[in-house]
């Protein structure tokens, strides 16, 4: 029998479209922006349509670089846009590394915070030194690294790279928290941007939060959580979005009743639980924190982490997600899974699905009663 059901947001719910367009404009903005890098090339933070496609299409490569992260199990755009832009500042570190090897070296001592990258981008300027995209694409498809790991990869870049030992790189450093308030500017906008953290943001930008898309129409969706609330199921959600951006698009589209408020997690509770238990950290997914978050909403962070998995009667709980990010997650737990083919890759996702013996593979959220009929049944 079942008594939870926990969605995925992006590409469950909601299209991911809008989230990777802003993630491919802050890693434009990073890159040509005065405020950041600065590198030679073309900036404005109010891009139309058409320049909005030719960005992303540059930044990564006609989505190749988002499927080999989404392959990598790398869930978060936070952490997307961080990696995509930390590796070709590494690049141009290790191109003026040939020129000032000392002045590498002090960079790397440091946080690599928003005040010091004008100065990396003038030196890179200097030598005309162009981001590498493919290269990106090529070293993602060549290296070992998988989920969090890519992250703590970025340290070992730098030290085969320049041959400086740093720990400036990872999901808690300085400048992950720079990459991360630009992606929040381009989705969130100017206005929601000041309310959720309380400053202005740095270009006044419109924002996507009230362009998102409901994967089937938003009332096809609504009578299934409702066919699911029918069957006495609770129901609940473990996002990497934060709190704002998934309140927001959901109860625009009437998604947000069904669910218990207690059982909707979002990416601020994962860094409320970092910041709590930062030995613990990262906790994005596919850690599976999200997840037991929403399962055990009340529990104190520390006590919940020290949980062993799997969880009794986690077969009680079916996880619905797109990613392998979700699906590895579910597995930690011990919950039922779910798969749909609604996020990046679509149908072709269905093979790597079948491969790792997922049983309920459905097109989309709407097809969850054609499989569960059995479950519920029981």
């Amino acid at each position: 029998m079942l008594e939870l059901v926990l969605f995925d947001v992006d590409g469950v719910l909601l299209s991911e479209e809008r989230y990777f367009d802003g993630s491919a404009l802050a890693v434009w903005e990073l890159l040509y922006s005065p405020r950041y890098l600065g590198l030679e090339g073309s900036f404005t933070a109010t891009p139309s349509e058409e320049e909005i496609r030719s960005i992303r299409e540059k930044v990564f490569l006609n989505d190749e670089i988002l499927h080999a992260l989404k392959g990598k199990g790398v869930n978060s755009n936070w952490d997307m846009v961080y990696l995509s832009f930390s590796y070709q500042l590494l690049r141009g570190l290790h191109e003026f590394f040939h020129h000032d090897r000392a002045q590498v070296e002090s960079w790397l001592k440091f946080p690599l915070d928003g005040q010091i990258l004008p100065e990396i981008g003038g030196r890179l300027r200097d030598i005309g030194f162009q981001p590498d995209f493919a290269a990106f694409l090529n070293t993602l498809q060549n290296t070992d690294a998988v989920q969090h790991g890519l992250l703590r990869a970025l340290n070992d870049w730098a030290r085969e790279w320049t041959g400086v030992t740093t720990d400036q790189f990872g999901r808690t450093s300085a400048l992950w928290s720079v990459t991360m308030h630009v992606f929040q500017e381009w989705y969130l906008g100017a206005d929601h941007y000041r309310e959720r953290y309380g400053q202005a943001p740095h270009e006044e930008k419109r924002g996507f939060l009230y362009d998102e898309i409901p994967i089937r129409p938003a009332e096809e969706i609504r009578e299934i959580l409702e066919w699911l609330r029918d069957r006495d199921l609770l129901l609940g959600m473990g996002t990497g979005r934060p709190r704002m951006e998934t309140r927001i698009p959901l109860s625009a589209l009437h998604l947000l009743d069904p669910f218990e408020p207690s059982r909707i997690v979002t990416a601020d509770d994962v860094l409320e639980a970092e910041n709590a238990a930062p030995q613990y950290a990262p906790l994005a997914k596919p850690h599976p924190f999200t997840y037991l978050r929403a399962i055990v909403p009340d529990e104190p962070a520390l006590r919940l982490l020290r949980r062993p998995l799997p969880l009794t009667g986690a077969d009680r709980i079916l996880i619905v997600g797109d990613s392998l990010a979700d699906w590895l997650a579910a597995g930690k737990i011990g919950c039922r899974f779910a798969a749909t083919l609604t996020g990046l890759s679509g149908q072709e996702a269905r093979a790597s699905f079948e491969e790792r013996g997922v049983r309920w593979i459905v097109d989309d959220v709407t097809q969850l009663p054609d499989v569960l009929h059995g479950i519920l049944n029981r």
